[in-house]
């Protein structure tokens, strides 16, 4: 079994990989995939730290955020789709010219 310490840091990795795909990437996809990374890292920490307290309340707030990401991932992929139907890019630095 996997301790408490190297869960943390699994963790901490997955949110860091998701935080640097928010800084170093371009095309909004990326981010809206690295923003999900992040999301699941965080709910990833809440399933083992209540594992370790022996509770179930972290189970209860990681099916509630994961329904709160799904919804988030389904409205922002829509307007990823109509954006670059009137775009033709979904490169940020030309989209910073919307108006």
């Amino acid at each position: 079994m996997i301790n408490l310490k190297n869960s943390i840091i699994i963790c901490t990795i997955m949110f860091l990989l998701g935080t640097s795909s928010l800084i170093i990437r371009k095309n909004l996809f990326f981010i809206l995939m690295g923003i999900e990374i992040m999301l699941n890292s965080t709910g990833l920490l809440l399933i083992i730290a209540n594992h370790y307290l022996d509770k179930n309340e972290g189970q209860i707030i990681y099916m509630m955020l994961m329904s709160i990401s799904a919804s988030e991932s389904s409205i922002c992929l829509a307007l990823l789709i109509k954006l670059y139907n009137l775009k033709k890019t979904l490169n940020i630095d030309v989209l910073n010219e919307i108006k």
